[in-house]
């Protein structure tokens, strides 16, 4: 007999052998209704994934992190050092998000969005299995010497995850410098942008050693959000979960024998075939209940609810559930954590809604030049020396912009011309100089509001101090 679930454990993880050495994983190609729906998804995230960096809506790239010049584009939106704060929202509002999820469905974005996972299992591996074949072809083709066949399987398939590896290196450094400026680049002499190939050869060497050589190690060892769920779920939080009431009973798991009524003798519905154990596609046996190394591909439900069915057995022995329900047969709850971390979310979305309504396209800074004090000049005009720069967040250019003073009477005189323009996408900067009567000044150090002015309309108001003489009014 088995040996009793309360004395099973285990105290290494799936993917390391007896003496600490990898033990390499050859899951069986899975089918089933949750991979198909798993296909689908996959591929419309592989073409959003590929597609995003050239997708462009207003001008502005839909998605960009160009670290390198301090530029962000997230669904469209420009996003400027002086958004920093929205930056920072908007991750805030991501990682409670993906708490919230993780709270609720377990590790289900590493199986079904993580693109980790998509490229390996939709992409990596299915030219694995189109070349070296399923997992017992595999195993074989591993263990046999190194003749015509062997080197011909792996020549191919190490070529064709070097190409693919490649593409995806170009659309990684698409998302950081620029779909335009990736195709401008492609299209001309590479030996013109020595460092960008540099940079090519190293994603795709690193995305090459992932796909091709470390695979699951990833999630296993290097994502930190497989950690994470160690301290988000409960036994409340729905998994990828066996199902042991039903599976062990009384006398646990047996090999199946025609025509027996297992049920009658405390059997359990298990009968130990280790089909959910050869899927897995990172070697767990997911009886041994909830993994770090699981994550929620639904593999083993396909593989074991089409062992069940041919058996004659009910669906669902491996499913979606919560220990509580598994256990105690109770339904999912709407618990009080699950409700905190959802009022959060929605606050901060709310907040950061908000935040973008009254985000302004035109953003300036007046400040006084350090070191530099007033100058007492003929009719008792007092004059501050300023640098202005002005940031244009849209795709136009803005032309015939001006400043005018707003809280006080007095002039605004521009070093160069009176009138200036904005790139688009860019920033204009220079000097200027104040001059008001000392007369319009309240103290030593006044408040200015300051009208930036396109064709005669106002677009955007900044403040900045004015120094003048101490009063002895």
């Amino acid at each position: 007999m088995e040996t009793p679930k309360s004395e099973q454990f285990r105290d290494s993880i799936a993917t390391v052998d007896t003496e600490g050495k990898r033990s390499w994983v050859y899951p069986k190609k899975p089918s089933g209704i949750f991979y198909k729906y798993r296909t689908y998804v996959s591929y419309i995230l592989l073409a959003f994934l590929l597609s995003a960096p050239f997708i462009k809506i207003n001008g502005n790239q839909f998605l960009l992190f160009n670290v390198f010049e301090r530029k962000f584009n997230i669904f469209g939106f420009p996003f400027w050092p002086q958004d920093f704060h929205l930056l920072v929202v908007s991750m805030i509002v991501g990682v409670v998000f993906i708490i919230l999820f993780t709270v609720v469905f377990g590790r289900i974005f590493c199986g079904w969005i993580c693109p980790q996972t998509i490229f390996l299992e939709m992409v990596f591996r299915k030219i694995e299995y189109l070349i070296d074949g399923d997992r017992g072809k595999q195993i074989r083709l591993e263990k046999q010497p190194w003749n015509a066949e062997k080197i011909r399987k792996r020549l191919l398939k190490w070529f064709l995850f070097f190409v693919i590896s490649f593409i995806i290196a170009n659309v990684f450094l698409a998302y950081l410098i620029g779909g335009d400026t990736l195709i401008s680049y492609i299209t001309g002499n590479p030996f013109d942008n020595i460092s960008t190939l540099i940079s090519l050869t190293i994603f795709t060497c690193v995305f090459y050693f992932i796909f091709a050589w470390f695979r699951e190690q990833v999630c296993i060892i290097a994502c930190p959000y497989g950690r994470l769920q160690g301290v988000l779920l409960d036994n409340k939080t729905i998994n990828v979960a066996y199902d042991y009431k039903r599976g062990e009973r009384e006398e646990g798991r047996s090999k199946f024998k025609k025509n027996e009524d297992r049920a009658a003798v405390g059997k359990g519905d298990c009968i130990d075939c280790k089909q959910c154990v050869v899927v897995c596609p990172t070697g767990i046996d997911i009886r041994n209940g909830t993994q770090l190394e699981c994550v929620n591909c639904t593999a083993c439900i396909d593989e074991c609810d089409h062992i069940m069915e041919s058996v004659g057995y009910p669906k669902g022995l491996i499913r979606y559930a919560s220990e509580d329900n598994i256990a105690k047969k109770k339904p999912f709850e709407f618990t009080a954590r699950i409700k905190g971390y959802s009022a959060v979310l929605f606050i901060l979305t709310g907040i950061l809604i908000g935040m973008l309504f009254l985000r302004n396209d035109v953003e300036a800074n007046i400040l006084r030049l350090p070191g530099q004090l007033y100058q007492h000049k003929e009719n008792n005009i007092i004059s501050n020396v300023y640098t202005f720069k002005v940031i244009n967040k849209t795709t136009e250019d803005i032309n015939d912009v001006s400043y005018k003073l707003l809280s006080h009477k007095g002039e605004i005189k521009l070093v160069s011309n009176h009138h200036f323009m904005i790139p688009k996408q860019g920033l204009a900067e220079g000097t200027l100089f104040i001059e008001i009567n000392e007369a319009a000044l309240k103290g030593d150090k006044d408040k200015l509001e300051i009208g930036v002015y396109s064709n005669g309309k106002l677009i955007e108001t900044t403040i900045t101090s004015f120094l003048g003489p101490r009063s002895y009014k």
